[in-house]
C-alpha cells in the first residue's frame, strides 16, 4: 500500500527531491531516479502520476507499506545499475522487493561466481546477463527471458527453465542436472559438455543447438525440436526421445 502526501498531489509541480519512508527507513532520492532507468516499474508509475496514490499526513514522505531492509539496493540499482553482493537469503530477499516494485528488467548484469541458490527470477528480463560459475541451485527462472546468457560452469542444479527463452545462451560445462527446461526456447543454444542428466526438456524447442560432449542420461526430450542440432558422438542409448524432431540433426557417430 502506498501513500502520498499533499505536496505531491500536484502533477505538473513534482519536486525533484522526494522523501521516502520504506517500512518506516526514511530515504530522500529524486524523480528522475525513480523513473529514468525502468520507466515500467510501479515507481516510475507512482512519481509519473500512472499509479492510483492515496494522501497521507505523514511530515512530507511518500509511504510504502514494505521492509526497508534492501531498499537502498533498490535505489543503487536504479542510480547506476549496480547489483551488490549479498548472501544467499538476502539475494532471495532482494529479488522478491525487485519483483514488488516491478524492477525485473536485469538485462546486462553480471552475476558471475555469485552465490544464487534458490533465488526467484521468475518473468525476469535477464538479456545478456552474466552468470559464469555462479551456484545457482534450484533458482526459478521459469518463463525469464535469458536470450544469449552466459552460463558457462554454471550449477544450476535442479533449477526451474520452463518456458524460460534461452536463445543463443550459452550453458556449455554448465550442470543442469534434474533441471526443467519443459517447453522452453534453446535455439542455437551451446550446450557442448552440459551434463543434462535426469533433466526434463519436453516439448523444449532445440532447434540448431550445439549438444557437443553434452550427457544425456535419463533426459526426457519427448516431442522435443531437435531439427539440425549438433549431436555427434552424444550419447542417446537412455535418452528418451519419443515424438522428437531429428530431421537435419546431426547424428555422425551417436549412440543410440
Amino acid at each position: 500500500m502506498i501513500f502520498i502526501s499533499s505536496f505531491l498531489m500536484e502533477d505538473s509541480n513534482l519536486p525533484t527531491l522526494v522523501r521516502l519512508s520504506i517500512g518506516g527507513k526514511k530515504f530522500c532520492t529524486t524523480i528522475d531516479t525513480l523513473t529514468r532507468r525502468e520507466p515500467d516499474s510501479m515507481l516510475a508509475a507512482v512519481f509519473s502520476s500512472r499509479h492510483t496514490v492515496y494522501q497521507d499526513s505523514e511530515k512530507g514522505y511518500v509511504f510504502v507499506d514494505r521492509d526497508g531492509k534492501h531498499f537502498r539496493h533498490i535505489l543503487n540499482w536504479l542510480r547506476d545499475g549496480v547489483v551488490p553482493t549479498l548472501t544467499d537469503s538476502e539475494y532471495s530477499e532482494l529479488i522478491r522487493e525487485a519483483e514488488y516494485y516491478q524492477l525485473l528488467d536485469l538485462s546486462l548484469v553480471d552475476f558471475s561466481f555469485a552465490c544464487l541458490k534458490n533465488v526467484f527470477f521468475s518473468r525476469a528480463n535477464l538479456q545478456c546477463a552474466k552468470f559464469r560459475d555462479v551456484d545457482a541451485v534450484g533458482s526459478n527462472f521459469h518463463n525469464a527471458t535469458l536470450r544469449e546468457c552466459e552460463f558457462t560452469g554454471a550449477n544450476l542444479r535442479g533449477a526451474l527453465l520452463a518456458g524460460a527463452n534461452l536463445q543463443s545462451a550459452n550453458l556449455q560445462d554448465a550442470s543442469l542436472i534434474d533441471c526443467s527446461f519443459c517447453v522452453a526456447d534453446l535455439r542455437s543454444a551451446h550446450l557442448q559438455s552440459a551434463d543434462l542428466t535426469d533433466a526434463n526438456l519436453e516439448g523444449a524447442n532445440l532447434e540448431g543447438a550445439n549438444l557437443k560432449g553434452a550427457k544425456l542420461s535419463n533426459a526426457n526430450l519427448k516431442g522435443a525440436n531437435l531439427q539440425r542440432a549438433y549431436l555427434r558422438h552424444v550419447n542417446l542409448r537412455d535418452t528418451h526421445l519419443e515424438g522428437a524432431k531429428l530431421d537435419g540433426a546431426n547424428l555422425l557417430g551417436a549412440i543410440r
